[in-house]
């Protein structure tokens, strides 16, 4: 199957220090991938949302998934995969926070394959529409 990739690059009014610990925030996440539920099943091995911390998603009585942060740096990145269930595979998601003055901007990133013909690509539209939708609302 072919790879998918979405690739949002995004700036805000606020401190990189606020839009880290609010994206960081497993239940935050719900605005970005709406209808989806999210849920915390574990913290992480150092920090709370850090490596190793895991979220459940999944959009009501359908399958759920787990996605596990892989990477953790402070106000600076937040890399994760799915490491159960999905009709994804090879999926790799980075978040690459950056201080610009008094804002910030976010480089947004995820690459995955589909399990099936056609399933890269449809979710990749949902969600790369949710994501951007769900990010220009964002106030904090």
């Amino acid at each position: 199957m072919a790879q998918q990739r979405i690739e949002i690059v995004q700036e805000f009014p606020f401190p990189v220090s606020r839009l880290f610990a609010h994206l960081a925030e497993h239940e935050n996440l719900e605005v970005l991938f709406a209808p989806t539920k999210i849920k915390r099943i574990s913290d992480g091995h150092d920090a709370r949302n850090g490596v190793g911390s895991a979220r459940e998603m999944g959009i009501g009585p359908g399958p759920k998934f787990v996605e596990t942060v892989t990477a953790y740096k402070e106000n600076e990145l937040i890399e994760y995969r799915i490491t159960r269930g999905s009709p994804l595979k090879n999926h790799h998601g980075v978040m690459r926070f950056y201080a610009l003055g008094e804002g910030s901007r976010l480089h947004y990133t995820i690459v995955f394959e589909g399990k099936l013909p056609l399933v890269g690509t449809l979710i990749r539209l949902a969600l790369d529409s949710g994501i951007r939708r769900g990010l220009k609302g964002l106030r904090l």
